[in-house]
């Protein structure tokens, strides 16, 4: 009898006119494009459906899994929410230059207006240069007139809180935080499986035909929380083989595990899938019926029905990974 088993998929490459080539440098990403802006690692957004890339289910694609599968792979509570639908977008961006500034609707919002779901997303820098600085909200609480006004007048930048950013940090962006990720950042993203994005200002970029990328100022309107934005997340001190936990919200909670020697996973009381980015060296994760390697910039998706498991590094004496779940 086949048993489910940890999961990898086919990564989806995204050309960007603000990407470069960091992800096959760091990760050995296999794609030829100068301009590679994202890899999807794992998505259930339509039309950008993950397909596995190994084992007995290769070239099946996740919709198709879960429904199969079900709750055995994604959790009995998630499929009741969620359905056939996977809930998060898993990715990493190439920010070889400045994205635009942007917000992205919340849940209420975006059923309205799209059938969808919001975004709140989440960013874990696995590189910086130096000097390297990116938007996380307003620096100070606004109202919609005192931005309106920033904005027509080309003094928008006025009112971002720019963060200076080294590898490790961690920044929370909840639907409705005004953000954007600037030149010289390479960022692990974890997001709701939405692609609704309002873009507000774009820096008066064109593309090689000399057209601006649209805007949609009104519709952004609505969607943006004016407050100021709190601190973000700085890099955690190192607990070997231990879960730190960076990020916990209604969507999803990320933990930081650096490992040097074996370490026991039970998710027996959660009723989750979960995710493993590997972000740096090798590791193995071991379970009752088999085993399977994560190299630098693989990742796995481990069903809902594998509760308990082993993680341990290979070929180095440490390994760095992104843990990914949803809780009840």
């Amino acid at each position: 009898m086949n048993h489910l088993y940890p999961l990898k998929f086919k990564p989806i490459y995204k050309e960007k006119i603000w990407g470069g080539n960091n992800l096959q440098k760091l990760f050995g990403k296999q794609h030829s494009s100068p301009k590679l802006g994202e890899c999807w690692e794992i998505s259930g957004v339509q039309d950008d459906i993950s397909v596995v890339s190994e084992g007995f289910l290769k070239g099946n694609n996740l919709e198709e899994l879960i429904e199969v599968y079900m709750g055995e792979l994604v959790g009995e509570k998630v499929y009741e929410k969620f359905g056939t639908e996977f809930p998060l977008l898993i990715k990493y961006i190439d920010a070889n230059d400045r994205l635009s500034i942007q917000v992205h609707p919340d849940d209420k919002l975006a059923k309205e207006r799209h059938g969808a779901y919001g975004k709140t997303e989440m960013w874990y820098v696995v590189h910086a240069e130096e000097g390297a600085q990116l938007i996380s909200g307003f620096n100070k609480p606004v109202d919609k007139e005192t931005y309106l006004l920033s904005l027509n007048h080309g003094r928008l930048e006025n009112l971002m809180q720019f963060e200076p950013v080294k590898k490790g940090d961690t920044f929370f962006i909840p639907a409705g935080r005004v953000h954007a990720i600037l030149k010289g950042i390479v960022v692990a993203e974890i997001q709701q499986t939405s692609d609704v994005t309002y873009r507000i200002y774009d820096f008066e970029r064109v593309d090689e035909h000399g057209l601006s990328r649209e805007l949609h100022t009104e519709l952004a309107l609505e969607a943006i929380d004016f407050k100021a934005a709190p601190e973000p997340i700085r890099n955690p001190s190192i607990l070997l083989n231990e879960s730190i936990e960076l990020v916990k919200c209604d969507y999803f909670t990320t933990c930081r595990i650096d490992l040097n020697q074996l370490v026991e996973r039970d998710f027996s009381e959660m009723d989750t899938f979960v995710i493993y980015l590997c972000l740096e060296g090798n590791c193995k994760l071991e379970w009752e019926n088999g085993m399977v390697t994560m190299k630098t910039g693989e990742t796995v998706l481990v069903p809902a029905n594998i509760e308990n498991f082993t993680l341990s590094p290979i070929d180095g004496p440490s390994a760095r990974l992104l843990e990914v779940f949803l809780e009840s």
